[in-house]
């Protein structure tokens, strides 16, 4: 992820990575507000009870992790 003071720009690679675990393609992320509301949009999207869900939720979770460290 390229940073620039509140703007925001995912690399080719991140942006694929979110498109591959979440199944929604990544569009208008430009800042950190917009990369939060993209990912509770996917994240309600899948919500459930179930242990695949936790697993998803957790894989989301580091790969926005790994984003934003990577600023």
């Amino acid at each position: 992820m390229l940073r620039c003071g509140k703007s925001i720009r995912l690399t080719r690679k991140e942006a694929e990575r979110f498109e591959l675990i979440t199944g929604f393609p990544v569009k208008n992320v430009r800042t950190l507000g917009d990369l939060k509301r993209y990912v509770a949009r996917c994240k309600a999207y899948y919500r459930d009870d179930s242990e695949d869900w936790l697993i998803l939720e957790r894989l989301i979770d580091r790969h926005v992790s790994r984003c934003i460290a990577a600023a």
